[in-house]
């Protein structure tokens, strides 16, 4: 591991609240990653399962760097 090298990594959750009621919430730093849910919780729980998978995706397609290995979501 490089020097100065922070593991991990915290990806920001956007959340907001649609006209119809229904929660919106995406993870800023994955772009396309986003799901509605019926509550701001539902809706976070989501989007982490969500990017976790694209995550996932990307590793095991040799698409993201080793800087994914550790991964933190901060909701705002």
């Amino acid at each position: 591991m490089a020097e100065g090298y922070d593991p991990l990594i915290t990806f920001k959750i956007e959340i907001e609240r649609e006209d119809d009621g229904r929660w919106l919430a995406e993870v800023v730093e994955l772009p396309g990653v986003l799901a509605y849910g019926d509550t701001e919780k539902a809706a976070i729980s989501k989007v982490q399962a969500l990017a976790l998978r694209v995550i996932a995706e990307r590793l095991e397609h040799g698409e993201a760097g080793p800087e994914l290995l550790s991964i933190s979501f901060n909701a705002a």
